[in-house]
């Protein structure tokens, strides 16, 4: 073993290690930046490399970034308080009611927004909404651990969803509109069935009566601790009605990212567009300057996914792709449905191993090293996001969703320990997997039958 493969293998392990560790709550970006100039000063990357990674990494945190400002803007006119009451009122006092509504409220999220940002709103807002209700601890626990595993899964169904996603279909030579109308069915299914599935484990510990209490709040501010009855004013009305079409042109603004997509228009350009714009009208109803996005927008995504792609990058060139296609291949040659299992199943391990974002891009450069025809490429390649997305919530550190989910409930003192996860998820996470899997199979023979090209 040479000097280049030793430090590029030691730069990814300790990079792998301080992410899952975060000490004093260093970000995610930092310990990747590190490992990736250590990387590059090896001598393992080229500029040819750099200028590769750029155009595959830059319209995925782009559109990311810009999704983000969409949901900061929503943020502005009061829309994720106002849900919540929405959320409360529409449980009718039924905490079996309440738990189909959260999950219903973070799969929309995650599939609105993105599956990060998902869960740093749905999570403060799930606390908010139990805390009110005056639950106990093993209560609140069902609502937590299905909310934070709906909305983090719900990045598989539209590629959008998931910045590892958007950037491993580059890589894959896929458009949007194709994955989202080979996965967004049995994905859908999957998560459904993960709902059924976390309610029966559940079912003894969700409170089958609720309080009676009357969730409303003032738009001028954060509803306060307990939240109280507030009539609203002419003034709340209205923003009330301008925040519903601006909901309106989020809905549309989704939409046309696939059309984009399909019509082969960069989807970054659409995202950027349609953020620019409810900038525009925040400014023209609430005098809120666009300056504030500077520093509220997560800069840190775009260096995190590129000095993460460095590193993977740096493994590729050692030989790391070689080595998994040498083994895998033949194991995925032939049945389509042995291929989709035995895949999905490996981006499981690896990403409960490594976390869902290295192991995705791994999976994806491998698989485009195999040599397959394309109609098992792009099947195989759901399979992997199927893995990367569903089957990393196997452990916590799997994906970065959930290790952000753990650090907000540890700040707010919620007790939800690594076992406590775990064996909930030990129970629903692989036969999900399984279930999404053979769904995705039925679902590309039933519809496609071999003609994704």
């Amino acid at each position: 073993m040479n000097a280049v493969t030793l430090t590029t293998i030691l730069a990814f392990i300790f990079t792998m290690l301080f992410i899952f560790w975060r000490p004093k709550g260093i970000n995610e970006a930092i310990p990747s930046t590190i490992g990736a100039i250590v990387v590059m000063l090896s001598g393992n990357i080229t500029l040819i490399n750099l200028l590769d990674i750029s155009s595959k990494v830059s319209g995925a945190a782009v559109t990311i970034i810009s999704t983000l400002v969409m949901a900061i803007v929503l943020e502005s006119f009061g829309f994720f308080y106002w849900v919540t009451a929405v959320l409360a009122n529409y449980s009718r006092q039924s905490g079996v009611r309440l738990y189909w509504l959260t999950n219903l409220l973070c799969f929309l999220m995650t599939i609105f927004f993105n599956n990060d940002g998902s869960i740093l709103i749905t999570t403060p807002i799930l606390i908010l909404l139990l805390k009110n209700f005056q639950l106990k601890n093993h209560q609140k626990i069902p609502y937590l651990i299905s909310g934070a595993l709906i909305a983090t899964a719900s990045s598989a169904p539209i590629g959008v969803s998931n910045i590892v996603n958007l950037i491993a279909l580059k890589i894959i030579n896929m458009d949007l509109y194709l994955q989202t109308t080979m996965l967004f069915v049995p994905a859908t299914l999957g998560l459904l069935f993960l709902s059924v599935m976390l309610f029966v484990v559940f079912h003894r510990d969700i409170p089958k009566k609720l309080p009676n209490i009357t969730f409303s709040f003032d738009f001028k501010e954060k509803p306060p601790h307990p939240l109280q009855i507030e009539p609203l004013s002419s003034e709340n009305k209205k923003r009330k009605n301008v925040m519903k079409w601006i909901l309106i042109f989020v809905f549309f603004m989704r939409i046309s990212l696939f059309i984009a997509s399909y019509i082969g228009i960069p989807i970054e350009i659409v995202a950027v567009t349609g953020s620019i714009l409810l900038l525009i009208w925040r400014w023209y109803y609430l005098r809120i300057s666009p300056v504030d996005m500077f520093s509220k927008t997560p800069w840190h995504i775009f260096a995190f996914a590129f000095t993460m792609y460095i590193l993977i990058y740096g493994l590729n060139n050692i030989g790391l792709t070689e080595l998994l296609v040498k083994y895998f291949e033949p194991m995925i040659s032939g049945s389509l449905l042995k291929a989709s299992l035995f895949m999905g199943g490996l981006l499981t391990l690896l990403s409960n191993m490594f976390n869902n974002h290295p192991a995705l891009m791994i999976g994806t450069l491998a698989l485009t090293s195999m040599g397959l025809d394309p109609i098992t490429v792009k099947t195989v390649y759901l399979a992997n996001i199927v893995g990367s997305d569903m089957g990393s919530l196997l452990l916590p550190i799997g994906t970065l969703a959930t290790l952000i989910w753990m650090h907000i409930l540890k700040r707010e003192k919620i007790k939800i320990s690594w076992f406590t996860y775990f064996k909930t998820t030990v129970i629903v996470i692989p036969p999900t997997v399984i279930f999404t899997l053979l769904a995705l199979y039925v679902w590309i023979e039933l519809v496609f039958n071999g003609r994704a090209q």
